[in-house]
């Protein structure tokens, strides 16, 4: 009987898919947890705790990503200058009107590991308010989410 060895996926092993995903279609909550799976990589067979073999993540439609409860009005964006007394701060609903790429790039940045990898993988979601996006090129194939 031969010994086993248990694989660990090298850097130059990684291969990158690109993904879409209608940010409508779910809660912002549900939403983020599969865009955190997928920039991490855990949905592939050769997932490795200290390589980052994430996929590419393009997200369309976030002005309308829906919310539950009294969140459009009572959850609190915070962020601050530096300087003292810098802090401002602002409701779902303003963020929404303004930016509304940081709701899910702030809900996903907040589920994805804290360490050295949690820049790049940021890097790779890619986030656009209306239905059109600017990877067509790349052909990402989309994601049908539950």
């Amino acid at each position: 009987m031969t010994n086993q060895k248990t694989y660990s996926q090298k850097p130059s092993e990684v291969v990158r898919n690109w993904h879409l995903i209608d940010a409508s279609e779910l809660p912002l909550g549900r939403l983020s947890t599969i865009i955190a799976k997928l920039l991490i990589g855990k949905d592939k067979p050769t997932y490795t705790p200290h390589i980052d073999g994430g996929d590419y993540v393009v997200v369309i439609n976030a002005k309308t990503v829906p919310v539950t409860g009294a969140k459009e009005l009572q959850k609190m964006y915070y962020r601050h200058s530096g300087f003292p007394g810098g802090i401002k701060d602002a409701r779902l609903e303003e963020v929404r009107e303004k930016f509304p790429e940081r709701i899910i790039e702030h809900s996903v940045k907040g589920m994805l590991p804290k360490n050295k990898l949690q820049a790049d993988r940021m890097a790779r979601l890619k986030v656009f308010a209306g239905n059109e996006h600017a990877h067509t090129a790349q052909t990402p194939k989309k994601v049908e989410v539950k």
